[in-house]
């Protein structure tokens, strides 16, 4: 199945080729080029913004579930991080032209500004059932070249690196550490191990009276007592946790110090290999702000916003001992049954893995944050 470069009059023809052989046609959007990665599926409706800048989408082609994308356009109020990660950017129906009142340019622009190189115009639904029978896979994105070779460009893509064995959070951590300030009186200070770290989670901290200093993953232990923490925070993050060997044995030594800990996404794989679990690729992964999860104590079921391609092993509500005492998978995604939580019950730690700092909503989950206070509040 051949194609040129050009389309009709003005448009750049683009394709989307995984790694199985499948082709989708469709028109340039943002950077072109080619770009590389691992496609998957988000089926948030709003806060591409949010999800082009986290840094867990770091060499990702994200697919949008949602038809019409890039209504807002672009704002500088919005960015998770310094820059848009994805690897690549899938959209059905872009915005020709956007409407917010703060929007400063259009999203095709930005991407474009950014190099990031995106594909539009292709059948979205019938790519993401795709993603869904045959799994998360490598894929490309082609555009502003020769496309008649659909051979040689799936041969580019099975050359690219796999996402089992990724350590990519060294990629995404800041380079030297910083100071969120507590929003009125501080009440508390808080090492912030950074794997992937998106912006509104200091916020978030900030906002309860905590003093958020964000640490590089390579930090020492000596180097998070050195800011006299009352606790300990990991964050989220890309790439396989079974490369984490450092940040595991960072969290290993603050579990043996009682330091309360408090992890999501990322760091809730991290915790739960800390404590003797495994991890597993999955599927296609969770990629949303509408799944339903269960915290199995209470029954209580939240809406949250998720991004995760790995999980941890083990049975929902499952207890076990561990080094550092009894623990339990406290949390569940009732679609699928994917353990989503781990709480220690003899230490002061647990972990989720969904956002609730989630920007763009929903909102269920924020009072962890709250939970973070209180373990501070009873280990004074």
């Amino acid at each position: 199945m051949g194609s040129s470069t050009r389309g009709r009059q003005g448009v750049t023809n683009a394709a989307l080729v995984l790694e199985d052989g499948r082709v989708f046609r469709g028109e340039a959007y943002g950077a072109t080029g080619v770009s590389l990665g691992e496609v998957v599926f988000s089926t948030a409706m709003t806060g591409y913004q949010e999800t082009l800048t986290d840094p867990s989408y770091h060499r990702q082609i994200v697919v949008q579930t949602a038809p019409q994308i890039g209504n807002t356009g672009w704002n500088d109020e919005d960015d998770e991080s310094s820059k848009i990660w994805v690897a690549g950017y899938v959209v059905r129906d872009p915005a020709r032209t956007p409407s917010n009142w703060r929007s400063k340019r259009g999203l095709d622009e930005e991407l474009a500004k950014q190099g990031v190189v995106g594909i539009s115009g292709l059948d979205t639904r019938t790519l993401t059932r795709h993603i869904r029978e045959q799994g998360a896979m490598r894929a490309g994105v082609f555009s502003g070249s020769d496309l008649s070779d659909d051979a040689s460009m799936v041969e580019q893509v099975k050359a690219s690196a796999q996402m089992v064995g990724a350590n990519l959070a060294v990629d995404v951590t800041t380079s030297s550490p910083y100071v969120v300030e507590a929003i009125g009186e501080k009440k508390f200070t808080v090492a912030a191990l950074d794997l992937g770290i998106k912006s509104n989670t200091p916020r978030m901290m900030a906002a309860r009276g905590i003093e958020v200093h964000v640490l590089p993953l390579t930090s020492s232990f000596e180097d998070i007592l050195a800011v006299s923490p009352d606790g300990l925070f990991l964050s989220n993050g890309p790439g396989d946790p079974a490369t984490q060997d450092h940040a595991i044995a960072l969290t290993r030594e603050a579990l043996g110090r009682k330091l309360p800990l408090f992890g999501i996404c990322f760091g809730n794989q991290i915790l739960g290999r800390a404590v003797g679990r495994g991890t597993y690729k999955m599927r296609y992964g969770h990629r949303g702000i509408n799944i339903p999860v269960i915290d199995v104590t209470t029954g209580k079921v939240a809406i949250t916003s998720q991004n995760h391609g790995f999980a941890l092993e083990g049975t929902p509500g499952e207890e076990f001992s561990s080094e550092f005492g009894r623990a339990v998978l406290s949390h569940y995604c009732p679609n699928d049954g994917t353990v989503e939580g781990v709480r220690l019950l003899d230490a002061p730690a647990f972990s989720v893995q969904y956002h609730p700092e989630a920007a763009a909503g929903p909102h269920d989950a924020a009072p962890l944050f709250d939970e973070f206070v209180t373990l501070m509040n009873e280990a004074r």
